[in-house]
């Protein structure tokens, strides 16, 4: 059915944002897409590759999904506060290059997601929407980078060709312009050297870099009204012609910023049985950048509260996260409960607040909760 709905969207080209109050038939889960075996024709990440700078910023059509992903959690001079999720993704609908015989043609479909969450309002804000990759409708590239789906665009500096990154985007509701700094923190390679492994099947990974600590400011429009902002985001980047184990129902995805400057991602790979997989993996970064492997012999995470959707879908929004040997004992909670994206592909996705050992800020990702 989600195959369905992307070539839907090809053939109609471009489709409006859909409003955060649609109904729900026709999604599916991010884990019913990612369990399906894309077309043998796109390549795999079987092992370790070299990374390739600017080049890697832009697309890799010669696998069948990757997205650019920006989190981050902003405040005003007011002192309200804003999480927000701004998401490409392209999504291959068959290996090689399209026939030419019409400009119309595309093998490549782009899909965004866009949310605000406005924390003292108590109120999440979500979009979507779709174009294939013809006619300038969407696309991605170098040079300097650009990633755009229509009005919503990723944009790098000319000069540099990368950072200060301009971030737009906008509904009828809500919109975001943003700009974000390179930082003092370099680059993180994910996993082995970029290679993030999802199970034990050959191909099952991913490559997968992220910035952690983006300084970044703009503003936000909410209710007609513009609020000026601040903050600091998260921007991860990730390719692959990956499925999902048999035996895996999804995975539970943290991006922390603590307040004492280091930065912790982990995503818990979680099977059908809703226990973690040994593939669960992260990382520890420094005020410094200096990097400590995470894995399940040195990370705990549970689950310790839940929120349930009108229609019944329990996700788990407060979670306890320890790494001891560094004294971390964190509890991580939903700054807003409600922050379900509830589109044509449904999962959870918001901005936490964490305290314990550490305070700070971050984002919480939860897939494979909702199936039809």
């Amino acid at each position: 059915m989600r195959i369905a709905i992307l070539i839907l969207a090809l053939l109609l080209g471009a489709c409006e944002p859909t409003p955060s109050s649609r109904d729900a038939s026709g999604t599916v889960s991010v884990s019913e897409r990612m369990g399906a075996t894309p077309d043998p024709g796109f390549r795999r990440a079987e092992q370790p590759r070299a990374f390739d700078f600017p080049a890697d910023h832009g697309a890799h059509p010669e696998y069948a999904t990757e997205w650019w992903y920006l989190t981050g959690n902003l405040e005003s001079a007011e002192g309200a506060r804003f999480g927000y999720q701004f998401t490409l993704f392209r999504v291959g609908l068959a290996p090689g290059q399209p026939a030419q015989d019409s400009p119309w043609r595309a093998k490549q479909l782009y899909m965004g997601h866009f949310a605000i969450s406005d924390i003292e309002g108590r109120m999440h804000h979500s979009s979507e929407r779709f174009s294939r990759a013809a006619l300038g409708l969407a696309g991605a590239a170098t040079g300097p980078l650009r990633v755009w789906l229509g009005s919503w665009s990723l944009q790098g500096d000319p000069a540099s060709g990368v950072f200060p990154l301009q971030l737009q985007a906008d509904t009828e509701e809500f919109a975001l312009q943003l700009s974000l700094q390179s930082g003092s923190k370099p680059r993180v390679l994910q996993g082995e050297q970029g290679w993030s492994r999802k199970s034990a099947a050959p191909g099952n990974a991913s490559y997968y870099y992220s910035y952690t600590r983006l300084p970044s400011a703009g503003r936000i429009r909410l209710g007609g009204q513009w609020h000026e902002v601040s903050g600091n985001s998260w921007f991860d980047r990730e390719w692959s012609s990956s499925a999902l184990a048999d035996d895996q129902a999804g995975w539970d995805w943290f991006a922390l910023q603590l307040v004492d400057g280091r930065d912790l991602m982990f995503y818990r790979m979680r099977g059908k049985d809703g226990q973690a997989q040994r593939f669960s993996q992260g990382v520890l970064v420094d005020e410094n950048g200096a990097i400590t492997r995470l894995d399940p012999d040195n990370t705990r995470v549970e689950p310790t509260g839940f929120w349930t959707s009108a229609d019944g879908i329990s996700y788990p929004v407060e979670w306890q996260l320890a790494v001891p040997e560094k004294l971390i004992d964190l509890q991580v909670r939903a700054a807003v409960q409600g922050q379900e994206m509830r589109h044509s592909v449904r999962y959870w996705e918001g901005a936490v607040e964490v305290s314990g050992s550490h305070s700070g800020v971050g984002y919480l990702e939860l897939s494979g909760y909702a199936s039809d």
